[in-house]
């Protein structure tokens, strides 16, 4: 996902606008650092791991006494099967697990289609750069989702978690309460707003359409000739306008831990929710950034619980 040379593209604005280009990472100020590990199961038992990364190495890690772990539901970690691919969350020096996703994936979208009279098949319209996805809501899960979306129809908003099964991608959970208003009509900012604050409050969420062990943000307010992308610069958030390349900080105020990613993506998509967090407290609406997972766990996030409320500023 995301453009190329962002690195360089980063360097060459700071040094054009004649600021510091920021370093990319954890703050140091937030004690001992998170780290994510994704990698496919070669061996689980209750106190031991064993994954291939993504560049094809073997990690062995410990698994904590108080590790849990999330397979389309609550499980114990020694109960994950082999060959699912994970995202853990480690402590001290990425060597001690304390919490283990596997097969997740979010499914966010503009709801195209619905077939099906129980179990349900979704088509979604995932935004310019990402196409469309066919998602498959299993009959025990449609209760649930449809609480929380109740404009269950075309044109409207849909964002739910669930997993990875046999090529399909099932919703299990509903990832966030349905805006109300159909995907094309974002309302507009606060005029007080205006884009000029130093520090934004809002909703940072995750996708799984980031490379697996990639750290960045996906962001709403891009110049569209930046993005090639006729859907950027939606945002009832108040945005300023950024470039590919620019350097945010991110800061989990339920967690209060913080770190600068770079913006690697459009974030068209999350540009379209006008929704709130309400993990520690309720956030004041707008998505002002979507992270790629590792970045949202090393953050402090949980990923089943989708979202945090987050504080964004220049890195």
């Amino acid at each position: 996902m995301g453009y190329p040379n962002v690195e360089r593209r980063r360097v060459l604005a700071a040094a054009a606008l004649g600021r510091d280009p920021g370093i990319a990472g954890p703050d140091p100020a937030d004690g001992q650092p998170l780290r994510a590990v994704a990698g496919e199961i070669l061996d689980v038992s209750p106190h031991l791991i064993t994954v291939e990364t993504p560049e094809g190495a073997e990690e062995r890690l410990v698994i904590a006494p108080w590790a849990t772990a999330w397979h389309g539901a609550e499980i114990a970690p020694a109960d994950l099967p082999v060959g699912s691919m994970v995202l853990m969350r480690t402590l001290r020096d990425g060597r001690v697990v304390e919490r283990i996703w596997a097969d997740t994936t979010r499914l966010t979208g503009t709801i195209l289609s619905i077939e099906g009279r129980k179990e349900l098949t979704v088509e979604l319209d995932c935004g310019s750069h990402r196409g469309h996805r066919t998602i498959v809501i299993p009959y025990p899960a449609t209760g649930r989702l449809q609480v929380r979306h109740p404009k269950f129809e075309p044109g409207y908003l849909f964002d739910a978690i669930g997993i990875r099964r046999d090529g399909s991608a099932l919703a299990l959970l509903p990832a966030t309460s349905q805006p109300a208003y159909r995907s094309g009509a974002v309302p507009a900012p606060p005029v007080a707003y205006a884009g000029m604050q130093s520090r934004i409050s809002g909703t940072a969420t995750w996708s799984d359409t980031f490379d697996e062990e990639e750290r960045g943000a996906a962001y709403p307010m891009l110049e569209r000739v930046d993005t090639g992308c006729p859907d950027a610069g939606l945002s009832c958030a108040g945005l300023p306008y950024l470039a590919i390349g620019s350097l945010i900080q991110v800061r989990n105020m339920c967690a209060d831990r913080a770190a600068n990613l770079p913006v690697v993506a459009c974030g068209c998509l999350a540009g379209r929710f006008c929704d709130r967090c309400v993990e520690c407290d309720t956030s004041p609406r707008g998505r002002v950034a979507e992270l790629s997972p590792a970045s949202f766990v090393e953050l402090g996030g949980e990923l089943v619980k989708g979202c945090f409320n987050a504080q964004i500023g220049l890195g």
